[in-house]
């Protein structure tokens, strides 16, 4: 990945974004889908693509499927499947998850997942090689799962939605006390989509003053791309976002997901937005000739006799500022001038 954790020298906070098209389970279980979804990522300008590996037996518990209970409302009603079903079906194994890994390779875009077990986790930094582990806002307080991961030694990116700031605070602080200090963390609000309100893009100034020494990024669940390009001028510097290619698609977040000409936008912009962030040293952009051409110069407002005073109503600023500067004017009035100086002359210290 672009950022570097392993050096403490980086300047995490805004840098040019690292965006992730999430694409959690919107391939739908086609794996064919899947190869589309990595190819529109790429070509949308996306520095990574994301799945998300569980299975029904690592994702909810038999109480759950019993209760058949959907929290999205548009699946709440429905009976041409159940929710074991559509988890089962939704599932990207690990074979499958190796493929897109080398599909992803030959198109040249990073490939990593979110682990929802152990087995997973091994599977992820074992066999695939993986960037980084990215941790599930649900996982925040798992903090044995926290544990096992940080003694992967890889960079883990953690999202921090569903999480009170003390959950937050032992989160980190597991991962540290487990050896590993190559974390990411990233502000999220887990409503899919939350209220403007809601988003609280302040958090993540909160975040960087509270954890100075690591990346803050954004995992964004909103409409549109206006607010993660808002996050990179907080300072984001991982930028998340789920990625479909038609947000009419049957199936879970397709709805709240860029399509490839929002992540395009997002992209574009993003970087875009980095760039004009620029210094905070307060210099002069403009070149020498249009500084000149834009400026004023001390001009005669009306005839002026060789051996006349000059006073303040002679005297006016016109461009082009090649002449002698309007700040000035307060050396010559009250001089006398050395020769006949015509009405609308630019004014020199030669001619007092």
């Amino acid at each position: 990945m672009r950022i570097n954790l392993t050096s403490k020298k980086t300047v995490y906070n805004y840098c040019d974004p690292y965006i992730i098209a999430e694409l959690g389970s919107n391939h739908n279980g086609d794996m064919d889908l899947a190869k589309k979804l990595i190819l529109a990522a790429k070509e949308s300008g996306a520095d990574c693509v994301k799945f998300q590996s569980w299975s029904k037996s690592t994702l909810f518990s038999k109480k759950k499927y019993e209760d058949n209970y959907f929290i999205a409302d548009d699946y709440r009603d429905r009976d041409d499947y159940s929710l074991e079903e559509i988890v089962d079906a939704y599932a990207i194994s690990a074979d499958e998850l190796s493929q897109m890994k080398k599909f992803s390779d030959e198109v040249g875009i990073d490939c990593t997942s979110t682990p929802f077990s152990k087995d997973e986790a091994d599977f992820l930094v074992d066999v695939l090689e993986s960037p980084f582990i990215k941790v599930a806002s649900m996982d925040v307080n798992n903090y044995p799962f926290l544990s096992y991961l940080a003694k992967k030694d890889k960079p883990i990116i953690l999202s921090t939605g569903l999480s009170e700031l003390h959950e937050i605070d032992k989160a980190v602080r597991t991962i540290e006390q487990s050896g590993n200090n190559k974390i990411v963390i990233l502000h999220c609000v887990a409503v899919y989509p939350p209220e403007d309100n809601q988003v609280n893009l302040n958090n993540i100034e909160t975040l960087q003053m509270l954890y100075p020494d690591y990346p803050i990024g954004f995992s964004d669940h909103t409409l549109g791309t206006s607010i993660p390009c808002a996050a990179v001028a907080k300072g984001a510097c991982v930028i998340e976002k789920h990625f479909t290619l038609d947000k009419k698609m049957e199936g879970w977040d397709h709805k709240v997901s860029a399509n490839p000409e929002d992540m395009k936008e997002l992209v574009n912009d993003a970087h875009r937005i980095h760039l004009a962030l620029g210094s905070h040293r307060i210099q002069q952009i403009e070149d020498q000739e249009q500084v000149l051409e834009f400026r004023r110069s001390i001009i005669s407002a009306k005839e002026i006799e060789k051996g006349e005073v000059i006073t303040e109503d002679m005297l006016v600023f016109k461009r082009p500022g090649t002449g002698l500067q309007p700040g000035d004017s307060m050396y010559i009035i009250g001089k006398k001038a050395k020769r006949k100086i015509g009405c609308d002359e630019i004014i020199g210290f030669d001619d007092f």
